[in-house]
């Protein structure tokens, strides 16, 4: 029944530090358009890596649970608490898939009126499919857009680190599975300047051979996949795989999403809950339990445990049109700087900025910039 009422949505109808240097233009021989018979290099930008060019460094605490997302609905006295958190590395980029299952869960209540706790971006798209359905939503939070964990993410559209594939069944992942396809249709109608949402060229660099399957969701969400092995030339690894997929500015994303919600008559409530008694008292009867880390406290959930990223970020660079991915070590160029990672760090929970994870990133990087100059 859930699926067949998802399948109605709309949305899908049509998808079912360091080294430093120089500015320049570096050719990948192997990098072509073989399936035209055409011999056109491509030309990436060289990231320029330095610590004078680092501005920020931010760290953020991913909720993570072994076992996977929940997404499901409980009894608490008179009221239905629908769950929605647990995406650990992917937040960001299943926030409109698992937002539609809960959402579902929630009107099947016939409830004209729904509170969501927490306004990162799974409480904001949570509420604002809602709102969608003709909901009359209120959510309540400790803090909003830019404060929020979701602020930090990297986000690229890419479910990485979401569960151990040893710890989740074959339901689970055909849910996981369903959730990408929702959330990558939806994305597709934000891409743009006003959402902070783009197509950008991706490549997984590789010392193995690639693994099947390798593109994490499903091959057919990720336009243009191509596979390139045993070629050196290729940042110094021996298998490349490269595709398209998503990039989103959280800065602009989220304030953006708060827009809407607030022009579609939502409301928000400053409140950090202590306790579920708190929740019990709130006047909503549906409430959607959006809060990531948070539930392990208020909703018991002892499986849920930080894993804990820091980013470094350098000034920004428009002619970087590409992203990259090698194991821990990533980049993803975004307007407010080039976004430099990564670390996942299980059941740490220290907010400040490690200054012997700042060099390893750079330096992890600079390696593969040399690969790419060389």
């Amino acid at each position: 029944m859930l699926r067949q009422d998802m399948r109605r949505r709309s949305f899908l109808k049509s998808a079912l530090g360091a080294g430093v240097f120089a500015l320049g233009q570096t050719s990948l021989p192997s990098l072509y358009t073989a399936a035209a018979g055409l011999d056109q290099k491509r030309r990436f930008a060289t990231v320029k890596i330095s610590r004078e060019r680092l501005i920020r460094t931010v760290v953020g605490l991913r909720p993570y649970r072994p076992q996977g997302f929940v997404v499901g609905a409980e009894r608490l006295g008179d009221k239905l608490i629908v769950h929605n958190y647990g995406h650990g590395g992917a937040g960001v980029t299943l926030s409109w898939g698992t937002a539609s299952m809960a959402a579902d869960l929630a009107r099947e209540t016939g409830q004209g009126s729904y509170a969501v706790i927490g306004c990162g971006v799974m409480g904001l798209s949570t509420a604002r499919l809602l709102q969608r359905r003709g909901g009359r939503v209120t959510i309540y939070a400790k803090e909003q857009p830019p404060e929020t964990t979701s602020n930090v993410a990297g986000a690229l559209w890419y479910p990485t680190t979401s569960f151990n594939s040893q710890k989740v069944d074959q339901a689970f992942v055909e849910k996981f599975k369903l959730a990408c396809r929702i959330s990558h249709r939806a994305f597709q109608d934000f891409v743009g300047a006003e959402y902070g949402v783009r197509w950008v060229e991706t490549l997984l660099l590789r010392n193995d051979p690639p693994q099947n399957p390798e593109l994490i969701g499903g091959a057919q969400l990720y336009p243009e996949t191509r596979i390139y092995r045993d070629q050196r030339g290729d940042f110094g690894f021996p298998h490349v795989t490269q595709f398209n997929t998503m990039v989103i500015e959280p800065a602009v994303y989220l304030n953006a999403l708060l827009r809407d919600f607030h022009l579609a008559g939502g409301k928000i409530v400053v409140q950090e809950f202590r306790g579920r008694e708190e929740i019990a008292a709130l006047r909503e009867s549906v409430v959607v339990n959006c809060t990531g880390l948070g539930a392990r406290v208020l909703f018991g959930d002892d499986r849920l445990i930080p894993v804990r990223g820091q980013l470094e970020v350098l000034l920004p660079q428009p002619e970087v049109d590409y992203c990259y991915l090698s194991d821990s070590i990533y980049m993803f160029p975004r307007r407010d700087g080039i976004i430099l990672g990564g670390t996942f760090e299980h059941d740490r929970w220290s907010l400040a900025a490690d200054a012997n994870q700042t060099t390893a990133t750079l330096e992890g990087n600079a390696r593969i910039m040399k690969g790419l100059r060389h």
